[in-house]
C-alpha cells in the first residue's frame, strides 16, 4: 500500500465512487478528469455508453482565451461551455462525478461554472 502512486490511489477512489453512481438518460453523469496541463469534462449516459456533451481546455474557443489550461479560470470556462452544450441538448440535471479528485480547486471551479450556466446537480 505504501508504494502506490497518487494516480493509483485516485483510481481506487474513483472506482469506489463509481460502483454506486451511474448516468441515466434522465440524469446523466458529468465526469471530470484533470491532468497537469488541462481539464476535461464529459456528460455520459451510462446505460448506452454514449457521450452526450464534452468540453475541455483543448477546445479551440477555450484554447484561444488561455495559454495554459491547468488553472482555475480555464476550468470555470470549461464548466460554462459544457453547461451551454448540455442545455442546448435538453439536459438540465446531472450527477457529478469528480473522478476520484478532491472537490477543491479546479474541480470545484468547473462545477461552479456549470452551475452558474444553468446545470443542476
Amino acid at each position: 500500500m505504501a508504494g502506490e502512486s497518487k494516480n493509483e490511489k485516485r483510481l481506487a477512489r474513483h472506482a469506489r465512487v463509481r460502483k454506486n453512481m451511474s448516468g441515466t438518460p434522465e440524469k446523466p453523469r458529468l465526469c471530470v478528469f484533470r491532468s497537469l496541463k488541462n481539464i476535461y469534462a464529459q456528460i455520459i449516459d451510462d446505460t448506452t455508453g454514449n457521450t452526450l456533451a464534452a468540453a475541455s481546455t483543448l477546445d479551440k474557443e477555450i484554447r484561444e482565451k488561455f495559454s495554459y489550461g491547468g488553472n482555475k479560470e480555464a476550468a470555470k470556462v470549461v464548466g460554462e461551455q459544457l453547461a451551454k452544450k448540455a442545455l442546448a441538448k435538453g439536459i438540465e440535471t446531472v450527477a457529478f462525478d469528480r473522478g476520484g479528485c478532491l472537490y477543491h480547486g479546479r474541480v470545484k471551479e468547473l462545477a461552479d461554472g456549470a452551475r452558474e450556466a444553468g446545470l443542476k446537480f
